[in-house]
């Protein structure tokens, strides 16, 4: 710093057959030039150091590339006003916009550790594993206390900001003096918004939800996608996507199917006939199964759980360990066994009877023909 104001001080005494605003803008460009280039220095020099042998720093490294950058230029204004030719005015004006410039990179950095530290802490765990639910237990936690949090650090930083300046300062006592409209006002205002703040820390706590569970909401399948500090994006089966406030998942009912665990369990109901062979199916089943590298060991069932009028009603129950796995399993399923019934055993297809019914005078004159003929062949 005091390298960088001596060589502004020799450039101002050199230039001081200039106007001062003239000279005033060239010591300002001057120190931006020299903090933006000190800046492509260090980071061309860090990219060749650490790019390939620590790639976790490096990505650090480029996480905090605009931080950086804005440091320096501010560093650099904050040596070169002083020394620049200014009125007194400007020159206060503009120490007043850095140290708003300094408040908003402290909360900048705060909001850039808060995700390095988030993402240093899930590298533990991964999601692209079958059994993935405690990776998406934190994943969800640490998301979503992450966008609370870098809300709160928003307001925060904002807060500080605009108290540099008296004159909201001294609205914010007016305000404090008449608290009672103010404070329904500004409460029925902000009120979707802590509704929904509120809402994201409830479901980090208790995770009704979590990133990748499959859920059923407003009667659509779908996956819980991402989850933001206001909505949560639910991809659907047919890749659309739902968006739904915070606090519906709060407040109203909706299915989740992998609450507990990442595994499912599928059925598949077939109507055969009445002659169907029920063990031989069963067997088959199991066979398929057992052959299937999408089953996960767990259940295998088939059981006859109703009668209809025409057929009766076999469900097939399966568990794999994923809903996108237990999806393809009852497919699969399916085919096996529909080929393995038309080829095997066609007749235990569903197929319909009709019975011929005769009315009393069509029976009556049936007996009648039947005992002349009898008569006659006496």
């Amino acid at each position: 710093m005091d390298s960088l104001r001596a060589a502004l001080t020799w450039i101002k005494d050199l230039l001081n057959w200039l106007p001062e605003p003239v000279v005033a803008l060239l010591i300002l460009g001057i120190a931006v030039l020299l903090a933006l280039a000190l800046h492509r220095w260090a980071s061309k020099l860090v990219r060749r150091t650490i790019a390939g042998r620590y790639p976790f720093i490096f990505s650090v490294f480029s996480q905090t590339h605009g931080l950086t950058k804005a440091a320096l230029l501010i560093l650099a204004m904050i040596v070169a006003i002083p020394v620049a030719p200014l009125p007194p005015e400007t020159a206060a004006l503009l120490a007043r916009l850095m140290a708003v410039a300094v408040i908003g990179l402290i909360g900048w950095a705060a909001m850039i550790a808060l995700h390095i530290a988030a993402d240093l802490y899930l590298r533990r765990f991964r999601l692209d594993i079958d059994d993935n639910l405690l990776a998406r237990k934190h994943n969800t936690q640490v998301r979503v206390l992450a966008r609370t949090i870098d809300v709160l650090l928003i307001m925060l930083t904002l807060s500080a900001a605009l108290m540099t300046f008296p004159a909201v300062r001294q609205y914010g006592v007016s305000l404090f003096a008449s608290a009672g409209v103010a404070g329904i006002v500004a409460g029925l205002a902000a009120r979707p918004v802590l509704s929904n703040l509120m809402a994201g820390v409830q479901l980090a706590m208790t995770q009704p939800i979590r990133l990748y569970d499959a859920v059923i909401v407003e009667n659509e399948y779908g996956t819980i996608e991402e989850i933001t500090s206001t909505y949560v994006v639910v991809k659907l089966w047919d890749l659309r996507r739902m968006i739904v406030p915070l606090t519906y998942f709060i407040e109203k009912p909706f299915q989740n199917w992998t609450r507990e665990s990442s595994s499912l369990i599928g059925n598949v109901m077939l109507y055969l006939d009445y002659s169907a062979p029920v063990d031989i199916i069963r067997e088959k089943f199991s066979a398929i199964l057992k052959e299937s590298k999408r089953w996960d060991g767990q259940v295998c069932a088939a059981q006859v759980t109703d009668f209809k009028e025409g057929t009766m009603e076999l469900r097939l129950l399966m568990s794999a360990r994923s809903s996108g796995q237990t999806f393809d399993l009852r497919c699969e399923v399916r085919e096996k066994l529909i080929d393995f019934l038309q080829r095997e055993h066609p007749e235990a297809l569903p197929h319909s009877r009709q019975i011929a019914f005769k009315s009393e005078t069509e029976a009556a004159a049936e007996a009648e023909r039947l005992g002349r003929k009898a008569a006659g062949s006496r």
